[in-house]
This record gives C-alpha cells, sequence and structure tokens, in this order.
C-alpha cells in the first residue's frame, strides 16, 4: 500500500493508518529530509528483524538510527553528553544530520552497534516526525537502497514501491527526496568527530 501525504497538507487519517502499521509489528518506507528510510516501531523486534533480512544485517552491524520528534526524546535513550553537544544538535536540530551517542539501557541491544552507540536523528520533515509524535516514542529507520545497486538511491516512491512490492507493508510517498545522505557527527568522545558529510553542512 502507498499513500500519498503533502508536508504542507498533512492527512491525519494517512497518520493514523502508518501509526496503526507500525504497532502491529509493520515495516513502512518513511520520508526524511534526505532520503527515504525502512522504518519500524523501536518496540517491535519482529519488524526489526524483518528489516535485517531484508538488508542482509547481521546483528550490531546494522547502520541504523532512531527518528525522535525533538530534543525532549534524545536523553530518553543515550548516556548524558555534554553542553557542547547539547548546544550543537540545538543548533542542528531538526535538519539533515545523524548524531552518533552512547546508548543507555531504555535502548533493546538489537539496536545497539557493538560499540554501544545510537544514532539519532530530528529530520525536518513534517510527515514523520507527525508519525513519530502520534507513535509516542521514536521510530528505527535506515536508508533505503537500490535492491540491485546497494551504492545507489532510490528517490521515487512510486519506484520503491516496485522495488519493495510485497517486502514492506505500507510507503508514505512524500515526493521525490535529495541524493545526499545525512551528515553523520560522532558524539561519544569529549570532541565530536565528522564521519560524514552529506546534505548537513559543517561551518
Amino acid at each position: 500500500m502507498i499513500l500519498r501525504i503533502y508536508p504542507d497538507n498533512i492527512n491525519e487519517r494517512h497518520i493514523a493508518k502508518a501509526v496503526e502499521v507500525l504497532r502491529d509489528d509493520g515495516v513502512i518506507v518513511v520520508p526524511t529530509d534526505t532520503l527515504y528510510a525502512l522504518a519500524c516501531d523501536i518496540r517491535s523486534s519482529k519488524a526489526f528483524e524483518k528489516i535485517s533480512r531484508m538488508r542482509k544485517m547481521k546483528e550490531g552491524k546494522g547502520n541504523f538510527s532512531f527518528i525522535c520528534y525533538d530534543l525532549s526524546h534524545i536523553s530518553d535513550f543515550t548516556k548524558p553528553f555534554s553542553n557542547p553537544v547539547f548546544r550543537l544538535m540545538k543548533s542542528c536540530l531538526p535538519g539533515p544530520y545523524t548524531f552518533i551517542l552512547n546508548a543507555n539501557s531504555n535502548v533493546p541491544s538489537i539496536f545497539k552497534s557493538n560499540k554501544k552507540t545510537i544514532g539519532i536523528r530530528v529530520p525536518d520533515n513534517a510527515i514523520t516526525r507527525r508519525i513519530v509524535k502520534e507513535l509516542g516514542h521514536p521510530i528505527m529507520v535506515t536508508t533505503v537502497h537500490d535492491t540491485n545497486h546497494f551504492e545507489e538511491y532510490v528517490t521515487d516512491a512510486s519506484e520503491i514501491e516496485a522495488m519493495l512490492e510485497g517486502m514492506v507493508d505500507l510507503i508514505i510517498d512524500g515526493g521525490n527526496s535529495d541524493l545526499e545522505p545525512s551528515t553523520v557527527i560522532d558524539c561519544t568522545s569529549d570532541e565530536p568527530q565528522l564521519v560524514r558529510e552529506g546534505k548537513g553542512r559543517i561551518t
């Protein structure tokens, strides 16, 4: 199923449907402010395992992040971080950035990397943030790649539907995505370190 949602005129029934699918252990595709992403409820190990099989990810090896509604949710899943890191996140979010932080015990072990860290995103995308808000807690996401060419991204929801037919439960069409991934910043040590420069500019 594919649902078209316009960010400047959000259909609340479509949002409710997305939340229903997530709560029912479903896997959905959501738009962000960078690329489309596979997503599931962080409380659903069943859905996460399905995504892991789709992406052929081994436990602790995948690149995935939590999407939070705003900064207030971040500390629920991370260990304490410094004031400079908080100021950096506040200046960048919502936006096309992924912050790598030390995970706390609220993060299920299946979502943690081998380094016990977690990627955190608050994208500047009204559709997906509304889904997260209505769900009541973050969703786990990992970028949608072309299944035949992993290094390539798919930016059109109809192409994603054709590529993932029968593999996901719902696709949210929020319009064409960008071709750039998020900028990744590692904030697990004293000084933030740039891991990947993407759409989010570093000044």
